[in-house]
């Protein structure tokens, strides 16, 4: 198919900074995973590949940006490394897409060595982090080092440069998207925690700030090459505004609009999907922005999913629990919400909650922008009302709704790093033990993500007591007809959505509610973002 005159700009290479260098690919197909580059043409092998998936963390890498580009703009995320200018964030590197390094810098295992002066000590020329995990037998058959190592590495810089030592519930939730199945996590937080007694050696990051500034004169990307894979050409585009963005998107409503690439970057290592044309809006800086104005917060369609949370568990604190289980710190890093709300997964975690929040999408299209109610998004299975040549500009959600009690409640088989089997978003306003209004959403209970609307009307006008939550609990089994799959069958999906409505209750009734400290694991210990 021949490329659109607006998408026909003057193709170049790939340009990012690795190994002490700036270096240029070209001819490599743009859907060649960073993982599969650096295994390959780069000969870097210390980055492993695992599950592929970004599930096990082996192939950790951590990407550097100038600080202020890669962060969303006005809500810093408590979990945001920025050191020296630059912002450091850990990513699985089997699921991201090669161009989307363009103008970054990327730092791999075999960086850390290059990062220290030699130590004194048994094994010289070792990173803190490398010496710990030897000095607390933190390997055995090592394949998963390299990605504990790295997710060490940029917890070592965010803390040495705030002076802080993290306990090891916050190296726990670090590690969170790593995964060792023989040593066990015990002498991994020995090392996470016997780093930061080491003779300190920090990362220089001034040549990385001097090759970025250079990178970022760069034109935006347009790079192209043929697939021997399937015998065609694959486009790959990063316009930088979004009035580009918005054109490319109406030259060629077919391609593939590219957020975080969590989600589109399986559809290539796992389904083997051909994607001709991409457009990646993770160039955008307008588009990482999170800010209030005008009685909404607006979060950019390509603010990072931990700065996304982050900004919404600072004006709800009871929504920590579901953003650090929301799948893992570098697929938090990577994805994003507006990505996580485009995809339209029935079992997505954000949209219950941005739906209990009265969320709005804004959309565009050329010139066009329009406003849609979240919960009017979703038509069917993986359907929803976005046309050809639209795209998610931002989410909207109203700070009115902050005023109401929130709640969100993640269920699934393991606790860390996995997909929910239900998800639920809630949101109460009582008045003198009124129900004045309620929301009641729920994620993997449906085709879509939806609102329980009989359950919500039991509710609604009604005494906030253990007899209306009865009346809900019955009017919930008409709401949803749950499926019976491999995560949790249709009698546990309908008795926990029940379940969690008593939670609710309990939480929020008028006389004795019960604390945080009663129903949270978090609150067991010191907390990184509490």
């Amino acid at each position: 198919m021949p490329c659109p005159v607006t998408l026909r700009m003057n193709t170049r290479p790939i340009r990012f900074f690795h190994r002490g260098a700036i270096v240029e690919v070209d001819g490599v197909p743009p859907t060649t995973s960073v993982l599969a580059w650096l295994r390959g043409p780069a000969r870097c092998t210390g980055t492993k590949e695992g599950c592929n998936e970004g599930d096990c963390g082996a192939c950790t890498v951590v990407v550097a940006e100038l600080a202020g580009r890669a962060d969303a703009v006005g809500t810093p995320s408590a979990r945001a490394t920025v050191v020296g200018g630059l912002s450091l964030r850990t990513v699985n590197a089997c699921i991201q897409f090669l161009p989307t390094l363009d103008g970054k810098a990327l730092l791999t295992v075999e960086d850390l060595q290059g990062i220290a002066a030699v130590p004194a000590g048994p094994a010289p020329g070792l990173h803190p982090v490398q010496q710990a995990l030897v000095e607390c037998h933190g390997s055995q058959c090592g394949f998963c080092t390299p990605g504990f190592a790295m997710s060490l590495a940029a917890a070592y810089e965010r803390h040495c440069e705030h002076g802080t030592t993290p306990t090891r519930q916050q190296l726990a939730d670090e590690l969170s998207g790593n995964l060792c199945r023989c040593t066990g996590y015990r002498p991994i937080l020995d090392a996470g925690q016997r780093m930061f007694e080491l003779p300190p050696h920090r990362l220089d990051t001034a040549p990385l700030v001097a090759a970025l500034r250079r990178l970022a004169a760069d034109p935006p990307l347009a790079y192209e090459a043929h697939n021997p894979a399937t015998g065609g050409i694959e486009r790959f585009v990063a316009p930088r505004s979004v009035d580009a963005l918005a054109a490319a998107c109406a030259a060629e409503p077919q391609a593939r609009v590219l957020a975080g690439s969590t989600d589109v970057g399986l559809w290539v290592n796992k389904q083997l999907r051909e994607l001709p044309s991409l457009i990646h809006l993770g160039a955008v800086d307008e588009l990482k922005r999170i800010a209030e104005g005008d009685g909404v917060l607006t979060i950019g369609a390509a603010a990072p999913l931990e700065d996304a949370w982050a900004a919404l568990a600072a004006r709800v604190p009871a929504l920590t629990d579901v953003w650090l289980r929301f799948a893992s710190p570098p697929i938090r890093h990577a994805g994003t919400m507006g990505g996580n709300v485009a995809n339209g997964s029935p079992i997505g975690d954000a949209p219950p909650i941005l739906m209990a929040l009265d969320a709005a999408v804004e959309l565009r299209r050329g010139e066009r922008l329009r406003r849609l109610p979240l919960t009017g998004l979703y038509l069917d299975y993986m359907k929803n009302a976005i046309e050809e040549g639209e795209f998610v500009q931002a989410i909207v959600v109203p700070l009115a709704a902050f005023g109401r009690q929130v709640r969100g409640y993640k269920i699934s088989k393991r606790f860390d790093c996995d997909i929910s089997a239900l998800c639920a978003g809630m949101a109460i306003e009582l008045d003198a033990g009124v129900v004045r209004s309620v929301r009641l959403a729920y994620g993997g209970m449906a085709a879509t993500v939806r609102r329980a609307a009989e359950a919500e009307a039991a509710i609604t006008g009604q005494p906030w007591s253990e007899a209306t939550v009865r009346t809900a609990q019955q009017a919930l089994a008409r709401d949803f007809t749950p499926l019976t799959d491999m995560r949790a069958s249709s009698a546990y999906r309908l008795q926990v959505a029940q379940n969690l409505l008593q939670r609710l209750w309990l939480e929020t009734r008028p006389e004795n509610p019960l604390p945080p400290a009663a129903t949270s694991v978090f609150h067991l210990m010191p907390h990184a973002a509490a």
